[in-house]
């Protein structure tokens, strides 16, 4: 999408949900705010802000979808959603509509600064690929990421979802980002999670996440928010 073209359908998306749901329509209109007097050749000079805003239009399309389904009509729709979709607009991304997102003025300012960069985004996508090559489903979202503390929400053969986060720094300097990502779990109500961290160097150090996050993905309970280190 071209810039004019992402700022008319967030135009048009706040018309609609002004009508369908509020809470969609003061998130959408926020952003509204936030890109309305960026240029358009800036606008797509900031990859990561064109990103975002393409994904939640897409979002708020699918939402606004079910929203205006009758209640019977849309759990059936729900349903027929892979699982980690399910649980994105089932659980998270309403969750997220309908609560205050303490981190999200800081992460629009960083985005829109250029502060934010995936430095893991091809290693994510190898995992992403393996997973669902394994049978298994994965959702990535920006605001997952970035509010929730969640690179990635896998399900293998279960349906309820595993939220997991990344992380390349060693475990000896990595105890305050866990906490912190215990934290925002517990804060958006994650009722189960998988902290990772790895280290590039290890032969096959791929592979052995891949592994981790599949069995984690089937066998973590509820309630557990796991620390582990390869």
């Amino acid at each position: 999408m071209q810039a004019n073209e992402i700022k008319n359908r967030l135009k048009s998306l706040i018309e609609e949900a002004s009508t369908i749901d509020s809470n969609l329509a003061q998130k959408l209109e926020e952003i509204n705010r936030w890109v309305k007097n960026v240029k358009p050749g800036s606008l797509m000079a900031k990859p990561f802000v064109s990103l975002f805003l393409q994904q939640i239009i897409a979002d708020a399309i699918v939402w606004l979808r079910l929203k205006s389904l009758p209640y019977e009509e849309e759990q059936l729709a729900l349903n027929a959603l892979k699982p980690t979709l399910k649980y994105w607009y089932g659980y998270l991304f309403p969750k997220w509509l309908n609560q205050k997102d303490p981190k999200f003025y800081i992460w629009k300012r960083k985005l829109m600064a250029g502060e934010f960069s995936q430095q893991d985004a091809k290693l994510i996508g190898t995992i992403s690929s393996s997973i669902e090559n394994f049978g298994g489903t994965v959702v990535q979202r920006y605001i997952a990421d970035l509010s929730m503390a969640t690179d990635i929400i896998v399900s293998s053969s279960q349906t309820k979802p595993l939220c997991i986060q990344l992380t390349s720094i060693s475990a000896k300097f990595n105890q305050e980002k866990f906490e912190d990502w215990h934290k925002t779990l517990l804060f958006w109500e994650i009722e189960r999670g998988l902290f990772l961290s790895y280290n590039p160097s290890i032969t096959d150090f791929i592979n052995q996440i891949i592994n981790i996050v599949l069995d984690n993905s089937d066998n973590l309970k509820i309630g557990i928010y796991l620390k582990l280190n390869l």
